[in-house]
């Protein structure tokens, strides 16, 4: 199997740097991934790489093959993909196949053993753009040219959110976190969503708008789109997102997955799952038995008891709200603020009952709001927050356009031109530890999709920011919100002019009729320096399909996790 990629940005100097992250490459049949990956790995391979020289649009490659192992190897192969407009034209002392999407390195016809405590090593000519040369992704007979790394360089917490439909409607598949290099940043993923039925259990089902059980476990997701590069079989028993959450876990064994359970849409039903002592036993033991035990209701020809154990790790509450309005649908009652505290504990309690099965710590996360009111009348915080182990908070949506007037969506701090400076990343996080809560605890929420609207003047300042809007602005999914990669395009495009405001931590554009606000490289690194420098332990990303097919975001917050602090 593939293991944890490296981004590493390659200097043109010769001093080796690890190669890159794993990629979807020519596929082998499971057991023999399998049987490789131990090899591999016995065997003690490992890869660098350096760029030697450059020139114009050229440079020269040179990768070496380590083998820390006590035996000769003989039998290897490398794998790896190329920057965008850069490919390989000259290989010598190795043998090359496949294109820049997914190179195959393998020894030459005559032989190349690499001996034991030694090297061998080949080079290349390629052609770049950009200056891009660096390998995207590596493995050495399917296990890590890194030599099994297994999570990000930094002690934070960096949590993703990756959604159930983000491969059919965003072409953002789990294999993309491999490729993008995102998954080798991240502490934890959580999928979103699980619904919680009218009935007050966790369930799967095809039915529209209620789930979509296909995209969870029933897709039959082809080679090109799989995390190692292997189709799923028609016959399994867990195929689509769960199977490939499955494989990358395989790769990064240190990386938690979470479900997370409700959100916007899916919440509606929380408050009468909540109810009673028994309703709250009810819903917990069904989602410990369907995401933890696995046990999925035979599907699309799939599923099966225990079909899907071991792809989950945890739990993620996503009731928006308790006590407080959100989807106008959901179930609202006042005594939804007790009944959430003892539903924490439940779900505590049997993580924990299971765990001792298991032997292991199943985690119990949420997602909270933004605002001290939604906090006084939801929640009990300081009898919920020692069930967790750390909860996210909203750190996005502050304004939007459900509003008439252009605003900052993501705000650190207010903003002295706003005529109602009621919100912020800085007052939030004091209305959480004014109530007793440690900010080791908390997660900042970013975004990765701004909000925007059309029909604003541009006010006194000339950038429309606080300004009249006649209406929501067209999104490439949605009308409203628009993923930042798409934003960054309009950027590109020289149609817009980006605005900051530093101190707040934001970043906009407009073109004299349009306004979006969003968070680009620069914007995204502050907010994460800012949350550590407060006290925050990580930083959470909804969602990480709204990044660009370079992980950019990803890695402009991953440099700010790393940065060295006084």
């Amino acid at each position: 199997m593939r293991a944890r990629p490296f981004r590493n940005r390659i200097a043109a100097i010769c001093a080796a740097t690890v190669l890159a992250a794993p990629l979807m490459a020519a596929p082998l049949p499971a057991a023999a991934a399998e049987a490789t990956a131990a090899e591999a790995t016995a065997a003690g391979l490992t890869v660098t790489y350096v760029e030697s020289a450059r020139w114009n649009t050229g440079y020269t490659g040179e990768i070496v093959v380590h083998n820390a192992s006590d035996a000769p190897v003989d039998d290897w192969r490398i794998e790896f993909s190329l920057p965008e407009g850069s490919r390989i034209h000259e290989l010598w002392n190795a043998t090359l196949a496949g294109d820049p999407s997914g190179y195959t390195v393998t020894p030459p016809r005559w032989g190349a053993t690499v001996p034991a405590g030694g090297t061998y090593t080949f080079g290349f000519n390629g052609v770049h753009r950009d200056g891009a040369t660096e390998p995207l992704a590596c493995t050495v007979n399917g296990a890590s040219c890194s030599g099994g790394g297994t999570g990000p360089g930094h002690d934070h917490i960096s949590v993703a959110y990756y959604t159930q439909w983000g491969a059919a409607e965003r072409d953002y598949h789990v294999a993309d976190l491999v490729e993008t290099g995102s998954a080798e940043k991240l502490t934890h993923i959580q999928y979103a969503f699980g619904n919680v039925g009218a009935d007050g259990e966790c369930f799967m089902t095809d039915e529209e708008g209620q789930g979509d059980a296909l995209a969870d476990y029933g897709h039959t997701v082809p080679a090109g789109e799989s995390v190692d590069g292997v189709a799923d079989g028609a016959g399994q028993e867990l195929r689509g997102n769960f199977n490939q959450l499955r494989k990358l876990k395989e790769l990064y064994p240190d990386l938690t997955v979470s479900i997370s359970l409700g959100g916007w849409e899916w919440s509606r039903y929380f408050s009468d799952a909540a109810l009673t002592e028994e309703s709250r036993e009810r819903l917990v033991e069904s989602c410990v038995d369907l995401y933890l035990r696995g046990d999925l209701p035979e599907l699309n020809g799939a599923g099966g008891e225990g079909a899907a154990q071991g792809v989950f790790d945890g739990i993620d509450l996503d009731w928006e709200w308790p006590g407080t309005d959100g989807n106008p649908h959901n179930v609202v009652r006042p005594e939804d603020r007790e009944n959430f505290t003892a539903l924490v504990q439940e779900f505590r309690d049997q993580l924990d009952a299971y765990g001792d099965e298991t032997d292991r710590h199943y985690e119990l996360t949420a997602f909270m709001p933004a605002g001290g009111w939604r906090l006084d009348t939801g929640y009990e915080l300081d009898e919920v927050m020692p069930n967790f182990d750390f909860i996210t908070v909203q750190g996005y949506d502050y304004h939007g356009t459900w509003e008439s007037v252009t605003n900052h969506q993501s705000n650190l701090v207010t903003d002295a031109r706003d005529p109602e400076p009621v919100i912020s990343a800085e007052l939030i996080r004091d209305a959480y530890v004014s109530r007793g809560v440690d900010p080791a605890k908390l997660v900042l929420g970013i975004p990765f999709y701004g909000q925007g609207w059309t029909g604003v003047e541009p006010g006194p300042e000339g950038d429309g920011l606080f300004q009249a809007a006649a209406g929501p602005a067209q999104g490439t999914y949605s009308t409203g919100t628009e993923e930042w990669r798409f934003l960054k395009e309009k950027v590109a495009s020289g149609e817009f002019q980006v605005f900051r405001n530093d101190e707040a931590g934001t970043a906009w554009i407009y073109d004299g009729e349009t306004l979006w606000n969003y968070d680009d490289e620069a914007a995204v690194a502050q907010k994460t320096t800012w949350a550590l420098d407060n006290g925050y332990s990580g930083i959470m990303i909804w969602s990480i399909d709204g990044d660009d097919a370079d992980g950019s975001l990803m890695g402009s917050i991953d440099r700010a996790l790393r940065a060295d602090r006084p």
